[in-house]
């Protein structure tokens, strides 16, 4: 690969796990806890995210090929699920996808929300591991697949800093600050979703996007 697709796995990774996103959710439901078990719980759904991201990447493909589904229909469908989440991400809010209110309901009710809804499905839902899915397809050896699966671990890492130092950080930006962000990667989001869809489009129908080319 090139350094530029290097680059955009990355980012895609970081925009669709969105810790900065993450951080009002974090707050409300470790409002309670101790500065411990917050510790604890940031530990765990860092954790997450990291062995979420790492399973998908190699098994994700497989389980496609065992239900007989395309890469380029799963593509299509990924891009959808995406784009509707960048939709609601450019309107500053979380996407059905990520957490419904009853999920929201049900976590302010639980002792342990590091692993559901934290870690999953709010950063590593269905729209995380169907991008690692589609970009673990278009590698070409295992030099790649290490280096997405490292962009995991990194994003990971990412997520621990996140929410070690959320209540600074959502001081700091404020809701505006922090919508303006939730809206940038937003934009990045939807771009991915249509390149997504593009590509699928061509799997399935070479004929048609070769006539679309100029």
């Amino acid at each position: 690969m090139a350094i530029n697709q290097y680059i955009q796995i990355f980012t895609a990774i970081l925009v669709i796990v969105n810790p900065i996103g993450a951080i009002p959710v974090f707050v409300s439901l470790t409002g309670d806890q101790s500065p411990a078990k917050r510790k604890q719980t940031v530990r765990t759904a860092a954790i997450t995210v990291a062995v979420v991201l790492t399973v998908t990447a190699f098994v994700g493909e497989m389980i496609l090929h065992f239900f007989g589904i395309s890469m380029g229909a799963f593509s299509i469908a990924a891009g959808i699920l995406l784009l509707l989440m960048a939709l609601a991400m450019l309107h500053a809010k979380q996407s059905g996808s990520r957490h419904s209110p009853e999920e929201a309901e049900e976590a302010a009710n639980q002792d342990n929300v590091a692993v559901v809804p934290l870690a999953i499905p709010l950063m590593t839902g269905p729209g995380a591991m169907s991008t690692v899915i589609i970009y673990v397809d278009k590698t070409s050896s295992w030099f790649d697949t290490g280096f997405i699966v490292a962009c995991g671990l990194v994003v990971a890492l990412i997520v621990w800093v996140a929410l070690r130092l959320a209540t600074p950080i959502a001081v700091a930006l404020g809701k505006t600050g922090m919508n303006i962000v939730t809206r940038v990667m937003g934009l990045l989001l939807a771009a991915i979703a249509v390149e997504f869809i593009t590509s699928g489009l061509g799997g399935l129908f070479p004929g048609l996007m070769g006539s679309l080319t100029p």
